[in-house]
């Protein structure tokens, strides 16, 4: 496959406006982080000018011509590995990602991943976004477990990307963290950047530059430990384990940013202690997911019930009815007004 060549001329009511966003309403198949990634590489010009500024401001008359290359050589390999597709159609799957799994390869885990088992079932997507992670839209780390939504082609990657931006995709997850929280909602809205000790960590409380809104709701509470659910409007890395944690009340079992149960009442509480102490990752679960269809525009609603780990940690520590109310997550949301609290359910 070669590089394509596009010529767009600006017209009057077009004068002023940003190089970048100019490209992404002449091609609106392309996501905008690949066409600014083409300006600063130097494929557009703009007369006989080379431009690599992507915020530049057009006039009228000017010819913007640019340079599509061609997708980058891939060494992924299609795996053909167990993947659980909730919904598929032509334009996206919805998967329920099993803890454990590596969303993309990278050093360290070269194979094995979501993507190669994507790959595997749809050979298409390996020139979705001309990058090396073909058609996500998001990530889960390795050990949260639950719901992502992949693109099979540019436009539903552009229109997918974009709900993400704009913060009209919903994603809920469920976690069990350690503590009793004492409101029964709330939103953190922070600073959000790498920590100044902890090299893989991040961190809330200091100076980030970049910014990170976590929404939750108690759904139920024991001694020890509480099942939040949990919106995130920005999507920032391990995002809802830094929150927890930072505010006192850790994801269960999470290796980075948890802690141990010393300090807790686990002797008068043997049961809690015991359902805490057999989870072996982090006990977080997307369980929900909702957003527009990229070609009909209808709202499509999907649910993943809690894993078999975290049921069972929940029914020993906190009933099992907690548990059951979980088991159609789309109802629950639905039914219990969570849509409200989570805009854009």
């Amino acid at each position: 496959m070669t590089a394509a060549t596009h010529c767009f001329p600006v017209d009057e009511d077009q004068a002023g406006e940003r190089l970048d966003r100019f490209l992404a309403e002449a091609i609106p198949d392309m996501t905008r982080s690949r066409l600014r990634g083409c300006i600063v590489e130097g494929r557009v010009r703009v007369d006989d000018r080379l431009e690599t500024k992507p915020g530049a401001r057009l006039r009228t008359g000017q010819e913007i011509i640019l340079e599509i290359p061609a997708p980058e050589p891939t060494h992924l390999i299609p795996e053909d590995l167990p993947l659980d597709i909730i919904h598929e159609d032509a334009d996206l799957l919805v998967v329920n990602k099993a803890p454990g799994m590596v969303v993309h390869p990278a050093p360290g885990n070269p194979s094995g991943t979501l993507v190669n088992a994507i790959l595997h079932h749809c050979p298409e997507l390996l020139g979705v976004g001309g990058v090396q992670r073909p058609g996500l839209v998001h990530r889960l780390d390795k050990d949260t477990s639950g719901l992502l939504v992949v693109a099979r082609n540019d436009a539903s990657l552009n229109a997918l990307s974009e709900q993400l931006r704009e913060r009209t995709m919903t994603r809920v997850y469920a976690a069990i963290i350690l503590g009793t929280v004492p409101r029964e909602t709330g939103l953190w809205s922070t600073r959000y950047g790498r920590h100044p000790t902890r090299r893989f960590c991040f961190s809330s409380k200091g100076s980030g530059k970049r910014h990170a809104i976590t929404r939750w709701r108690i759904h139920a509470e024991g001694a020890i430990c509480s099942l939040a659910l949990v919106r995130l409007e920005t999507g920032r890395t391990h995002q809802i384990r830094v929150h927890f944690s930072d505010h006192n009340h850790p994801v269960a079992a999470d290796p980075l940013y948890g802690t141990t149960l010393k300090g807790y009442n686990t002797s008068q509480n043997p049961r809690e202690a015991r359902a805490l102490a057999r989870l072996n990752r982090q006990a977080l679960h997307a369980t929900y997911l909702a957003f527009d269809h990229p070609s009909t525009g209808e709202r499509l609603h999907f649910g993943a019930p809690l894993p078999a780990d975290m049921r069972e940690a929940v029914v020993a520590a906190l009933g099992e009815e907690a548990a059951d109310t979980l088991e159609d997550p789309v109802a629950f949301v639905k039914n219990t007004g969570l849509d409200r609290l989570f805009p854009g359910g």
